[in-house]
């Protein structure tokens, strides 16, 4: 290899490096080499071999070079243009891949309608595809046709896939209906932090669940004598939580009461898609649910999950920050409400039309237009609440939404250990983010965004909110490795171009 692509190597393992938030040192112990030979790498002073730069990406778990198939892919932004004109919400990512996980209920064929081209639902997908589960994109791609086997068959799982998402945790309750004994990987996805998976053992030994975890895999054994004699009480009101709880409740022959449940947008989704499948669940909205199981789901059902208010705020985020009119459709305005409350407060000028249905005949849908304002910082802080409260998701936003503001805001992240954190990487585009401790931050505005090349962020939500920063700041900058991003949203570069933005998607090494 030559200088130079030595020296961009060694910048790309730094970089990575440091946002995983190693030291050389410990990155030397994953490798089993030296302290001195990673200063060397990442100054580009030492010829390395290929060999080793896929070890260094598999212990950082970056994809710093690829072999064989297309690198990891690039954002050029040229940014300081407005948007215009109106762009629709995609359906919800959290709500595709709950309802994937929740096609392991059935014994009849799933069609899942306008699902979210993601790579968190390729993951679930490859895996689901390892252990026997059909799947075929049909109606130009739209839509999503998923036919399960008689048997599955775990042995074959796609271990690396299911590494590489959280979302895996979600087949512990529908598993454990099926078999006996099973095992799967430890969840992975975006580095938030230790999240416990505590709380879904927790419910799901009422069902008879068992779980050691030993070498990276849970291995779960079900008890069948066991099973719910009274409510169960989740120790924390967390989505995937919820999800996996009413999974188990789906196929247990009796009536089982979640309480402490989240009532968030992904769980109503799960619930009215249960419903399809002839579960009846009483309390969708609220924090206490009521499910009537059945034993046997062998059913040809048909269901289009709704749009995802946390695209919805991150196209309003990105109007707001370019200071740009844009029309944003099909919001599932319910779970956008306090978003909205705290926005009118800080001078947000929008317009909201009439109520419509979504696709699924329950969730309530608007058109937001967004008009260039002049904000100032709320008087309360920015934090995040179970809903109705604002969405833990929606919080990095009023990062980059703070910054652009007059005044100082603080935003205090409870859930996440470490998300916070990445929210200091504003900085480098010229905001003022104070990091006060792991779970809070200061942000001073307004802002005078400045370009700047930099790693993407490895969790989700701050990834996007640097994307938008940038979209903001005049000048070219780059973003590399959004892989993260393209976890979460589909083809954002392209609908982003689609109303003004200026982003090129490319590839190096």
């Amino acid at each position: 290899m030559t200088d130079a692509y030595l020296a961009r190597i060694g910048k790309l393992i730094r970089d990575a490096r440091q946002h995983r938030g190693w030291t050389q040192t410990q990155l030397a112990d994953a490798l089993g080499t030296s302290q001195s030979a990673v200063n060397r790498i990442e100054r580009g002073n030492q010829n390395i071999s290929l060999d080793m730069i896929a070890r260094i990406g598999e212990a950082l778990d970056s994809e710093i070079v690829s072999l064989g198939y297309a690198g990891p892919m690039h954002l050029r932004v040229v940014g300081g243009r407005r948007l215009s004109g109106a762009i629709d919400v995609k359906t919800s990512k959290n709500a595709c891949v709950a309802l994937l996980c929740a096609t392991l209920l059935n014994a009849g064929r799933t069609t899942l309608r306008r699902v979210a081209r993601i790579e968190e639902v390729y993951r679930i997908l490859e895996v689901l595809s390892s252990i026997g589960v059909r799947h075929r994109w049909i109606n130009d791609g739209n839509d999503l046709e998923i036919v399960p086997p008689a048997e599955l068959d775990l042995a074959s799982m796609d271990t690396e896939a299911a590494r590489r998402t959280r979302s895996v945790i979600m087949f512990l309750g529908p598993l454990l209906h099926r078999m006996d004994h099973f095992k799967i990987p430890y969840a992975g996805g975006c580095d938030l932090g230790t999240r416990t998976v505590q709380p879904h053992m927790t419910a799901l030994r009422h069902f008879g669940l068992e779980i050691t975890a030993t070498d990276g895999t849970y291995h779960a054994q079900v008890d069948r004598s066991v099973s719910p004699t009274r409510a169960i009480v989740l120790t924390e009101r967390g989505d995937t939580v919820t999800e996996n709880a009413l999974l188990a409740a789906a196929r247990h022959d009796g009536v089982t009461v979640i309480r402490n449940a989240s009532s968030n947008y992904m769980v109503q989704d799960l619930c009215f898609f249960l419903e399809e499948l002839g579960v009846q669940v009483e309390g969708v909205g609220t924090t206490t649910l009521t499910v009537h199981g059945v034993a046997h789901i062998d059913r040809d059902v048909d269901y289009a999950p709704s749009e995802d208010p946390v695209e919805a705020m991150s196209l309003l985020a990105a109007a707001v920050i370019t200071e740009s009119e844009l029309t944003i459709r099909r919001v599932p305005i319910e779970f956008m409400e306090i978003e909205l409350a705290v926005l009118e407060e800080m001078g947000l000028d929008h317009e909201r039309g009439p109520e419509y249905a979504a696709d699924n005949g329950r969730t309530r849908l608007v058109d937001l237009t967004v008009r260039p304002s002049k904000l100032s910082a709320p008087l309360d802080k920015v934090h995040p609440m179970p809903f109705p409260g604002l969405n833990i998701d929606n919080v990095p936003f009023f990062a980059a939404i703070a910054a652009f503001a007059q005044g100082q805001t603080l935003i205090h992240d409870w859930v996440y250990d470490n998300r916070a954190i990445y929210l200091t990487d504003l900085n480098r585009l010229g905001a003022h983010v104070k990091l006060l401790d792991p779970h809070r931050v200061l942000v001073e505005g307004p802002t005078r965004w400045r370009s700047a090349e930099m790693m993407c962020p490895p969790a989700l939500r701050p990834a996007v909110v640097v994307l938008l920063a940038m979209m903001a700041a005049e000048g070219t900058s780059v973003l590399r490795n959004v892989y993260v991003i393209n976890r979460g949203y589909e083809d954002l570069a392209e609908r982003l171009n689609s109303i003004g933005a200026q982003i090129e998607i490319f590839r190096d090494i």
